[in-house]
C-alpha cells in the first residue's frame, strides 16, 4: 500500500527573523523502499540553531536548503519496512532526514541505536553530535584544563549546557554560565551544577561576568557572539582560550554586526580564538563515547528537553529555538 508523508519545505528564504510563511507542510507518496532502502517513520525530530544559516542563499560549510524542497536535520524513528538484511522492522534508527513524520532512504544514511539503556532521544542530544561538539570545542579547542575558571555563553541551550557540565567533570576550578531568563539562571546553578550563572538581559554582560567571574576567566565556550563575545575578551586572563561554537546574536542579522572593540587585548593577554566544526572531530567519538556515555548512565550529566509535539508544529518549535524559548534540547516528539 502506498504510504504517505508529511514533511516541511522551505518555500521563501527569511530577511531577518524567520516567519511562519517561510514554511509549508506538504504531504508526499513515499516509494516502497528499493535495494538496500529502508522506510522509517520518525519519532523524535531535532531543531537546531545552525539550520537558521541554511536557509540562507550563501556560501557556508553545508548546503543552503534548497527552495520547495524538504528540508533536513536530525531525528530518530523506527524501522517500519526493509530492503537490506541489517535492519528489520522495528528497529531503531538514528538519520538525517527530519523535519517530516516518514523517510524513504539508504541503509548507509540509516544507524542503528540501543535503546535499553537510554531513551531513543538521546541520541539527538548527549550522545550525538551535539555532545560531542560541547567535548571537543571545550577539550581540543579551548583545552581546558583542571583549575581553569571557564565561561559558557548560551549554557540552557542543548551544547552550552553540556560543555558546563563537562568542564566541572573534568575539574574545572569554577564554571560560570550566561542565560536569558530567570529561570534558566536558577535550572544552570540548581541542576546543571554550574557555579554561577547570569541573565544576559539584567545589564551590561561585561558587568554580569565580571561579578560571577570577578579574578577573569582563561576559557570562554561561545555559542552567542556579539556583547557576549566583547565581554569575555575583557575578562580573558593571561593566555586564555576561545572556543567558538556558534553566534546565534546575529544569525538573523540584516547587516554586518559591528565586531568587538577590544581585539587588541589579543595582543597583551596572548589570547587564542578558533572557530570549529564538529564534522572535523570524528576521530574523537569513540572516546567521547566511552567517557560521556558513563557519566551519563551514572546520572553525572544531566539533560533538560524542551519538547513539542507533532510534526505539524516542527516550525513552532523551531522559531521557539531561536527566541530561545528551550531550556536544554529542543526536540519534536512525533506519535509512537
Amino acid at each position: 500500500m502506498p504510504v504517505t508523508a508529511r514533511e516541511w519545505n522551505l518555500v521563501a528564504r527569511p530577511h531577518g527573523e524567520p516567519s511562519p510563511d517561510c514554511f509549508e507542510l506538504v504531504g508526499v507518496e513515499l516509494a516502497d523502499p528499493g535495494p538496500g532502502e529502508v522506510l522509517v517513520r520518525n519519532t523524535w525530530l531535532s531543531v537546531d540553531p545552525y539550520m537558521r544559516s541554511r536557509m540562507d542563499d550563501r556560501e557556508s560549510y553545508v548546503p543552503p536548503y534548497r527552495l520547495n524542497e524538504p528540508m533536513v536535520g536530525g531525528a530518530v524513528g523506527v524501522v517500519e519496512a526493509s530492503n537490506h538484511p541489517d535492519l528489520a522492522p522495528g528497529d531503531t534508527v538514528a538519520h538525517e532526514l527530519g523535519w517530516r513524520d516518514r523517510a524513504v532512504m539508504d541503509r548507509k544514511d540509516a544507524h542503528k541505536i540501543d535503546t535499553t539503556a537510554v531513551p531513543a532521544q538521546a541520541h539527538l542530544n548527549v550522545l550525538s553530535m551535539i555532545g560531542l561538539t560541547a567535548y571537543a570545542g571545550l577539550l581540543d579547542v579551548a583545552a581546558m584544563k583542571a583549575g581553569d575558571t571557564v565561561f559558557v555563553s548560551g549554557a540552557a541551550g542543548a551544547v552550552g549546557s553540556l560543555a558546563g557540565q563537562m568542564a566541572r567533570l573534568k575539574g574545572a576550578g569554577r564554571v560560570v554560565g550566561s542565560a536569558g531568563s530567570a529561570e534558566k539562571v536558577a535550572w544552570l546553578v540548581d541542576e546543571a551544577g554550574f557555579d554561577a550563572a547570569f541573565n544576559y538581559k539584567d545589564g551590561p554582560v561585561r558587568k554580569l561576568l565580571r561579578g560571577v567571574a570577578p579574578d577573569g576567566i582563561d576559557v570562554y565556550f561561545d555559542n552567542v557572539g556579539g556583547e557576549h563575545l566583547e565581554a569575555a575578551i575583557g575578562s580573558m586572563k593571561l593566555h586564555g582560550r576561545i572556543a567558538v561554537c556558534g553566534m546565534i546574536s546575529v544569525y538573523n542579522a540584516t547587516s554586518p554586526p559591528p565586531g568587538p572593540r577590544n581585539l587588541p587585548l589579543f595582543i597583551a593577554r596572548r589570547l587564542s580564538m578558533r572557530g570549529f566544526l564538529v564534522f572535523d572531530y570524528g576521530h574523537l567519538r569513540p572516546e567521547f563515547l566511552r567517557e560521556v556515555g558513563a557519566w551519563y548512565a551514572e546520572g553525572r550529566i544531566v539533560t533538560e528537553e524542551t519538547v513539542t509535539d507533532g510534526v505539524e508544529n516542527t516550525v513552532e518549535a523551531f522559531l521557539g529555538l531561536l527566541r530561545g524559548a528551550n531550556i536544554g534540547k529542543m526536540l519534536v516528539r512525533l506519535a509512537p
